[in-house]
Protein backbone atom coordinates (compact mmCIF):
# COMPACT_ATOMS: atom_id res chain seq x y z
CA UNK A 1 0.00 0.00 0.00
CA UNK A 2 1.42 3.33 -0.80
CA UNK A 3 0.34 6.52 1.28
CA UNK A 4 0.39 10.11 -0.30
CA UNK A 5 0.42 13.33 1.96
CA UNK A 6 -2.66 15.43 0.55
CA UNK A 7 -2.82 19.44 0.71
CA UNK A 8 -4.14 21.42 3.06
CA UNK A 9 -4.70 25.39 2.41
CA UNK A 10 -3.30 27.17 5.26
CA UNK A 11 -2.57 23.92 7.25
CA UNK A 12 0.01 21.61 5.65
CA UNK A 13 2.26 24.09 3.45
CA UNK A 14 5.90 23.22 3.26
CA UNK A 15 6.97 23.93 7.08
CA UNK A 16 4.60 20.77 7.96
CA UNK A 17 5.43 18.64 4.62
CA UNK A 18 8.81 19.10 5.84
CA UNK A 19 8.45 17.53 9.41
CA UNK A 20 5.85 15.50 8.26
CA UNK A 21 8.02 13.57 5.98
CA UNK A 22 11.06 12.99 8.51
CA UNK A 23 8.45 10.59 10.41
CA UNK A 24 8.27 8.23 7.60
CA UNK A 25 5.76 6.59 5.61
CA UNK A 26 4.90 8.92 2.95
CA UNK A 27 5.57 8.21 -0.44
CA UNK A 28 4.39 11.28 -2.12
CA UNK A 29 2.92 14.73 -1.41
CA UNK A 30 0.55 17.04 -3.45
CA UNK A 31 1.32 20.40 -2.73
CA UNK A 32 -1.51 22.94 -1.56
CA UNK A 33 -2.99 24.95 -4.52
CA UNK A 34 -1.51 27.59 -6.83
CA UNK A 35 -4.52 29.81 -7.83
CA UNK A 36 -4.48 30.43 -11.69
CA UNK A 37 -6.84 33.67 -12.58
CA UNK A 38 -6.25 35.44 -15.85
CA UNK A 39 -2.46 36.49 -15.77
CA UNK A 40 0.96 34.00 -16.38
CA UNK A 41 2.33 33.83 -13.02
CA UNK A 42 6.31 34.22 -12.90
CA UNK A 43 8.53 30.76 -11.66
CA UNK A 44 9.06 32.97 -7.99
CA UNK A 45 5.04 32.18 -7.46
CA UNK A 46 5.97 28.93 -7.88
CA UNK A 47 9.15 28.75 -5.98
CA UNK A 48 7.85 30.33 -2.86
CA UNK A 49 4.61 28.10 -2.93
CA UNK A 50 6.71 24.97 -3.41
CA UNK A 51 10.47 25.27 -2.42
CA UNK A 52 10.70 21.85 -2.84
CA UNK A 53 11.04 22.56 -6.65
CA UNK A 54 14.61 24.13 -6.08
CA UNK A 55 15.66 20.51 -4.54
CA UNK A 56 14.44 18.40 -7.14
CA UNK A 57 10.52 18.84 -6.37
CA UNK A 58 11.54 16.55 -3.31
CA UNK A 59 11.03 17.47 0.86
CA UNK A 60 14.42 17.56 3.00
CA UNK A 61 13.76 13.82 3.61
CA UNK A 62 13.73 12.84 0.28
CA UNK A 63 9.75 12.70 -0.14
CA UNK A 64 8.32 13.76 -3.71
CA UNK A 65 6.42 16.54 -4.02
CA UNK A 66 3.45 17.15 -6.28
CA UNK A 67 2.70 20.78 -7.09
CA UNK A 68 -1.08 21.69 -7.91
CA UNK A 69 -3.00 24.09 -9.72
CA UNK A 70 -6.43 25.53 -9.70
CA UNK A 71 -8.32 27.29 -12.29
CA UNK A 72 -11.05 27.34 -14.64
CA UNK A 73 -9.58 28.52 -18.27
CA UNK A 74 -8.03 26.06 -20.07
CA UNK A 75 -5.41 28.68 -21.81
CA UNK A 76 -4.19 29.93 -18.91
CA UNK A 77 -3.74 26.67 -17.23
CA UNK A 78 -1.71 25.34 -19.81
CA UNK A 79 0.65 29.01 -20.24
CA UNK A 80 1.16 28.87 -16.32
CA UNK A 81 1.74 24.92 -16.66
CA UNK A 82 3.99 25.37 -18.86
CA UNK A 83 6.28 27.74 -16.71
CA UNK A 84 5.60 25.26 -13.71
CA UNK A 85 7.10 22.57 -16.48
CA UNK A 86 10.34 24.40 -16.33
CA UNK A 87 11.08 24.29 -12.90
CA UNK A 88 11.38 20.45 -13.50
CA UNK A 89 8.48 19.58 -10.95
CA UNK A 90 7.89 15.45 -10.35
CA UNK A 91 4.41 16.13 -11.93
CA UNK A 92 1.81 18.72 -11.97
CA UNK A 93 -1.56 18.12 -10.24
CA UNK A 94 -5.04 19.52 -10.89
CA UNK A 95 -7.84 20.50 -8.81
CA UNK A 96 -11.09 19.92 -9.18
CA UNK A 97 -12.16 19.66 -5.14
CA UNK A 98 -11.27 22.72 -3.64
CA UNK A 99 -14.82 23.37 -1.50
CA UNK A 100 -14.02 26.97 -0.29
CA UNK A 101 -16.56 29.17 -1.32
CA UNK A 102 -14.33 31.76 -1.97
CA UNK A 103 -13.19 29.53 -4.64
CA UNK A 104 -16.11 28.06 -6.19
CA UNK A 105 -17.66 31.33 -6.22
CA UNK A 106 -14.76 32.26 -8.84
CA UNK A 107 -15.68 28.83 -10.71
CA UNK A 108 -12.54 27.07 -8.79
CA UNK A 109 -12.17 23.34 -7.49
CA UNK A 110 -15.43 21.48 -6.72
CA UNK A 111 -17.86 24.07 -8.77
CA UNK A 112 -16.18 22.56 -12.07
CA UNK A 113 -17.93 19.72 -11.25
CA UNK A 114 -20.93 20.47 -13.04
CA UNK A 115 -19.09 20.61 -16.18
CA UNK A 116 -17.38 17.66 -16.88
CA UNK A 117 -16.56 18.96 -20.34
CA UNK A 118 -14.90 22.15 -19.75
CA UNK A 119 -12.81 20.00 -16.48
CA UNK A 120 -11.47 17.55 -19.59
CA UNK A 121 -10.85 20.88 -21.28
CA UNK A 122 -8.56 21.49 -18.98
CA UNK A 123 -6.66 18.04 -18.18
CA UNK A 124 -6.31 18.13 -21.95
CA UNK A 125 -4.37 21.83 -22.01
CA UNK A 126 -2.54 21.37 -19.30
CA UNK A 127 -1.56 17.65 -20.89
CA UNK A 128 -0.51 19.25 -24.23
CA UNK A 129 1.61 22.16 -22.55
CA UNK A 130 4.09 19.61 -20.91
CA UNK A 131 6.39 17.48 -21.61
CA UNK A 132 5.10 13.77 -21.43
CA UNK A 133 7.87 12.84 -19.40
CA UNK A 134 5.49 15.58 -16.44
CA UNK A 135 2.80 13.36 -15.18
CA UNK A 136 -0.48 15.21 -15.09
CA UNK A 137 -2.63 14.00 -12.37
CA UNK A 138 -5.95 15.84 -10.78
CA UNK A 139 -7.79 15.40 -7.29
CA UNK A 140 -11.69 15.37 -7.57
CA UNK A 141 -14.72 14.93 -5.20
CA UNK A 142 -17.74 12.95 -6.15
CA UNK A 143 -19.46 16.00 -7.32
CA UNK A 144 -20.54 19.63 -6.59
CA UNK A 145 -23.65 19.54 -4.67
CA UNK A 146 -24.70 15.85 -6.09
CA UNK A 147 -22.80 12.93 -7.00
CA UNK A 148 -24.85 12.25 -10.33
CA UNK A 149 -21.90 13.49 -12.58
CA UNK A 150 -18.96 11.84 -10.91
CA UNK A 151 -18.71 9.26 -13.06
CA UNK A 152 -19.09 11.67 -16.02
CA UNK A 153 -16.18 14.34 -14.72
CA UNK A 154 -13.37 10.84 -13.88
CA UNK A 155 -14.19 10.00 -17.31
CA UNK A 156 -13.59 13.27 -19.05
CA UNK A 157 -10.19 13.26 -16.80
CA UNK A 158 -8.86 9.92 -17.69
CA UNK A 159 -9.63 10.59 -21.56
CA UNK A 160 -8.07 14.15 -21.58
CA UNK A 161 -5.04 12.29 -20.67
CA UNK A 162 -4.30 12.29 -16.86
CA UNK A 163 -1.78 9.97 -15.30
CA UNK A 164 -3.64 9.27 -12.17
CA UNK A 165 -6.52 10.62 -10.06
CA UNK A 166 -7.67 11.02 -6.67
CA UNK A 167 -10.97 10.70 -5.80
CA UNK A 168 -12.09 12.61 -2.33
CA UNK A 169 -15.29 10.44 -1.28
CA UNK A 170 -18.08 13.40 -0.50
CA UNK A 171 -19.32 15.91 -2.72
CA UNK A 172 -18.91 19.67 -2.05
CA UNK A 173 -22.42 19.76 -0.74
CA UNK A 174 -20.90 17.04 2.30
CA UNK A 175 -18.15 19.16 3.36
CA UNK A 176 -16.05 17.52 5.52
CA UNK A 177 -19.02 15.32 7.40
CA UNK A 178 -18.60 11.65 7.90
CA UNK A 179 -19.75 9.37 6.37
CA UNK A 180 -17.37 9.41 3.29
CA UNK A 181 -18.82 7.60 0.54
CA UNK A 182 -16.00 4.71 -0.37
CA UNK A 183 -18.48 2.90 -2.05
CA UNK A 184 -18.76 5.71 -4.70
CA UNK A 185 -15.18 5.81 -5.02
CA UNK A 186 -14.79 2.62 -6.34
CA UNK A 187 -17.42 2.87 -8.89
CA UNK A 188 -15.08 5.65 -10.15
CA UNK A 189 -12.19 3.00 -10.09
CA UNK A 190 -14.39 0.56 -12.55
CA UNK A 191 -15.05 3.45 -14.83
CA UNK A 192 -11.82 4.14 -15.62
CA UNK A 193 -8.17 2.53 -17.23
CA UNK A 194 -6.27 5.20 -14.91
CA UNK A 195 -5.04 4.76 -11.39
CA UNK A 196 -7.35 6.09 -8.93
CA UNK A 197 -6.62 6.99 -5.42
CA UNK A 198 -9.12 6.87 -2.68
CA UNK A 199 -9.25 9.72 0.24
CA UNK A 200 -11.46 11.24 2.63
CA UNK A 201 -12.19 9.74 6.72
CA UNK A 202 -9.02 7.49 7.11
CA UNK A 203 -8.06 8.39 10.85
CA UNK A 204 -6.30 5.25 11.90
CA UNK A 205 -5.09 1.61 10.47
CA UNK A 206 -8.58 0.17 10.40
CA UNK A 207 -9.99 2.68 8.28
CA UNK A 208 -7.22 2.49 5.51
CA UNK A 209 -7.60 -1.22 5.51
CA UNK A 210 -11.35 -0.62 5.30
CA UNK A 211 -10.93 2.19 2.79
CA UNK A 212 -8.60 -0.05 0.35
CA UNK A 213 -10.95 -2.79 1.01
CA UNK A 214 -14.36 -1.44 -0.26
CA UNK A 215 -12.41 1.11 -3.04
CA UNK A 216 -9.78 -1.14 -4.51
CA UNK A 217 -7.37 1.35 -4.39
CA UNK A 218 -4.05 0.00 -3.24
CA UNK A 219 -3.15 4.04 -2.80
CA UNK A 220 -4.21 6.07 0.14
CA UNK A 221 -4.32 9.73 0.09
CA UNK A 222 -4.55 11.27 4.04
CA UNK A 223 -4.24 15.14 5.31
CA UNK A 224 -6.40 15.19 8.61
CA UNK A 225 -5.49 11.82 9.69
CA UNK A 226 -1.44 12.78 9.31
CA UNK A 227 -2.19 16.10 10.98
CA UNK A 228 -3.90 14.44 14.06
CA UNK A 229 -1.42 11.32 14.36
CA UNK A 230 2.10 11.81 12.11
CA UNK A 231 2.97 8.20 12.93
CA UNK A 232 -0.13 7.34 10.68
CA UNK A 233 1.51 6.45 7.50
CA UNK A 234 4.03 4.44 9.18
CA UNK A 235 1.57 2.27 11.38
CA UNK A 236 -0.21 1.96 8.40
CA UNK A 237 2.45 0.30 6.17
CA UNK A 238 3.84 -1.84 9.52
CA UNK A 239 -0.14 -3.46 9.61
CA UNK A 240 0.23 -4.12 5.87
CA UNK A 241 3.32 -5.57 6.00
CA UNK A 242 2.59 -7.26 8.74
CA UNK A 243 -0.24 -8.99 6.79
CA UNK A 244 1.98 -9.54 3.98
CA UNK A 245 4.87 -12.44 6.97
CA UNK A 246 7.06 -9.27 6.44
CA UNK A 247 8.85 -7.26 8.92
CA UNK A 248 6.29 -4.66 10.14
CA UNK A 249 9.46 -1.82 10.90
CA UNK A 250 7.76 1.33 12.96
CA UNK A 251 4.73 1.49 13.47
CA UNK A 252 4.01 5.17 14.92
CA UNK A 253 5.80 8.13 16.90
CA UNK A 254 5.76 8.40 20.45
CA UNK A 255 5.26 12.04 21.69
CA UNK A 256 8.52 12.31 23.02
CA UNK A 257 10.18 11.69 19.60
CA UNK A 258 7.42 13.92 18.17
CA UNK A 259 9.03 16.99 20.29
CA UNK A 260 12.05 17.38 18.29
CA UNK A 261 10.09 17.64 15.37
CA UNK A 262 7.41 20.18 16.96
CA UNK A 263 10.41 22.53 17.55
CA UNK A 264 11.74 22.15 14.07
CA UNK A 265 8.55 22.91 12.73
CA UNK A 266 7.89 25.83 15.18
CA UNK A 267 11.48 27.21 13.82
CA UNK A 268 10.53 26.73 9.80
CA UNK A 269 7.45 28.90 11.26
CA UNK A 270 9.72 31.80 12.18
CA UNK A 271 11.65 31.75 8.93
CA UNK A 272 8.31 33.09 7.03
CA UNK A 273 5.87 33.92 9.17
CA UNK A 274 5.60 36.93 11.42
CA UNK A 275 5.67 37.13 14.69
CA UNK A 276 2.29 37.92 15.83
CA UNK A 277 0.51 34.87 13.75
CA UNK A 278 3.63 32.30 15.07
CA UNK A 279 1.83 31.07 17.80
CA UNK A 280 -1.93 30.39 15.64
CA UNK A 281 0.33 28.29 13.49
CA UNK A 282 1.78 26.06 16.20
CA UNK A 283 -1.63 25.63 18.25
CA UNK A 284 -3.53 24.98 14.82
CA UNK A 285 -1.48 21.82 14.73
CA UNK A 286 -1.88 21.26 18.46
CA UNK A 287 -5.44 21.21 17.82
CA UNK A 288 -5.32 18.11 15.89
CA UNK A 289 -2.30 16.23 17.63
CA UNK A 290 -4.75 16.40 20.97
CA UNK A 291 -7.33 14.53 18.80
CA UNK A 292 -4.49 11.57 19.38
CA UNK A 293 -2.13 12.46 21.88
CA UNK A 294 -2.99 13.26 25.59
CA UNK A 295 0.54 15.28 26.19
CA UNK A 296 -1.17 17.59 23.44
CA UNK A 297 -4.40 18.21 24.98
CA UNK A 298 -2.15 19.29 28.22
CA UNK A 299 0.27 21.24 26.05
CA UNK A 300 -2.57 23.07 23.80
CA UNK A 301 -4.34 24.15 27.21
CA UNK A 302 -0.71 25.48 28.52
CA UNK A 303 -0.40 27.63 25.52
CA UNK A 304 -3.59 28.32 24.64
CA UNK A 305 -3.54 31.58 26.23
CA UNK A 306 0.31 32.43 24.64
CA UNK A 307 0.66 34.47 22.07
CA UNK A 308 4.39 35.54 22.58
CA UNK A 309 7.05 33.51 20.23
CA UNK A 310 9.58 33.97 22.86
CA UNK A 311 7.48 31.91 25.47
CA UNK A 312 6.74 29.32 23.30
CA UNK A 313 10.66 28.63 22.30
CA UNK A 314 11.15 28.69 26.00
CA UNK A 315 7.79 25.98 26.60
CA UNK A 316 8.93 23.70 23.45
CA UNK A 317 12.83 23.86 25.38
CA UNK A 318 11.43 22.78 28.81
CA UNK A 319 9.09 20.22 27.36
CA UNK A 320 11.95 18.58 25.69
CA UNK A 321 14.57 18.63 28.76
CA UNK A 322 11.40 17.06 30.59
CA UNK A 323 11.32 14.40 28.04
CA UNK A 324 15.10 13.64 28.26
CA UNK A 325 15.78 13.62 31.60
CA UNK A 326 16.94 10.40 33.14
CA UNK A 327 13.99 8.43 35.20
CA UNK A 328 14.45 8.94 38.67
CA UNK A 329 14.31 5.06 41.02
CA UNK A 330 13.70 4.87 44.49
Amino acid sequence: MKILLAPMEGLLDYTLRDVLTRVGGVDRCVSEFIRITHRQLPARVFTRIVPELRHGSRTPAGVLVRPQLLGSDPACMADNAGVLASLYPEGIDLNFGCPAKTVNQHRGGAALLDEPELVGQIVAAVRRAVPLSIPVSAKMRLGNACDTRALECAQAIAEAGAAELVVHARTKAHGYRPPAYWERVREVRDAVTIPVIANGEIWNVADALRCREVTGCDTLMIGRGMVRNPGLALAIVAADRAAQGLAPGASGIAWADLLPLMTDFWRLVATHVEPRHRSGRLKQWLNYLRRHYAEAEQAFTELRLTNDPAGITAWLAAQRADANAPALHP
